[in-house]
Parts: C-alpha cells; sequence; structure tokens
C-alpha cells in the first residue's frame, strides 16, 4: 500500500512540469484568440464600409477583394494555430493521466508517455510555425499598408 503512495507522490512531482507547460499553451491559445477576433473585426468593419455604401459597392468590393482574401488565410492559419495548441494540450493531459493511471495499476505506461508528449510536441511545434506564418502576413501587409509606416518621422 505504502508503495503506491510513493509512486503517486513521485507521479505529481513529475506532472509539475507539463502542467506549468499547461499555462503557457493556455497563454498562447489567449494571444490567438485575441489575433482572431483583432482579424474578424478588421473584415467586419471592410464588409460594413462595403454595406453603409450602396453607390459604391462595387469599387469598395474590388478595392477590398486582396484584403479580405489575406484575411480569410490569417483566419485559417489562426484556426490551425489554436487547433495545433489546443491538440498539443490535451496530449499533455493524456501524458499526465497516463502517468497517474501507470501509478495506479503499477503497469508500466512509458512508452504511452513519451508517445503522448512527442506528438503534444510536434502539434506544439506546428501551432507556433502557423502563428510564426501569420505574423510574417500580418507584419507584411502592414507594409504594403503604408512603407512608411514603420519609420519615424524625421524633425
Amino acid at each position: 500500500m505504502e508503495t503506491h503512495i510513493l509512486d503517486i507522490s513521485r507521479v505529481i512531482q513529475l506532472s509539475v512540469a507539463p502542467v506549468f507547460l499547461l499555462t503557457a499553451i493556455s497563454t498562447l491559445i489567449s494571444a490567438l484568440n485575441m489575433r482572431l477576433g483583432r482579424i474578424t473585426d478588421r473584415r467586419r468593419a471592410l464588409l460594413n464600409q462595403i454595406q453603409v455604401n450602396p453607390d459604391e459597392a462595387p469599387a469598395l468590393e474590388e478595392e477590398y477583394r486582396p484584403e479580405l482574401l489575406r484575411l480569410a488565410q490569417r483566419v485559417r492559419l489562426i484556426y490551425f494555430a489554436i487547433f495545433g495548441a489546443v491538440t498539443g494540450a490535451l496530449l499533455i493531459c493524456l501524458v499526465v493521466a497516463s502517468a497517474f493511471m501507470g501509478a495506479l495499476v503499477a503497469a508500466d505506461l512509458t512508452r504511452f508517455v513519451a508517445t503522448f508528449f512527442i506528438l503534444a510536441m510536434f502539434s506544439l511545434i506546428a501551432g507556433l510555425l502557423l502563428f510564426l506564418r501569420e505574423i510574417y502576413l500580418a507584419v507584411q501587409d502592414a507594409g504594403a499598408a503604408s512603407p512608411d509606416r514603420f519609420v519615424l518621422a524625421k524633425k
């Protein structure tokens, strides 16, 4: 009986790092969600301008089409980045659950734990790469809209 208590206390100690990783992932998901909201707000603003000006709608649609397409591309990237982060978080939860199950039933689940952790890392890597691509597109769009936007005015 005491062996199980020692095993469980050891699993608790080992599960602290994955729990901190879950905190980091939740922060990443929050940042991704905020970016998704900003993109959606920009899309709604453009579509609202088209609806408010029915006389200029065809010209505005033509003018806004490239930006709307780019915004759609960025939404897809953010969506898949969130998907990767959430998948990684779920896999981290499986790591912790598998470690506890292994301690409770006295079974060797190290291969499952390692597999889930490796899959979680690949999922997070994919999510972060998609996030980086979305940021690249956002910065590229900001520069295209106004090339001197980031240059400080000289006195």
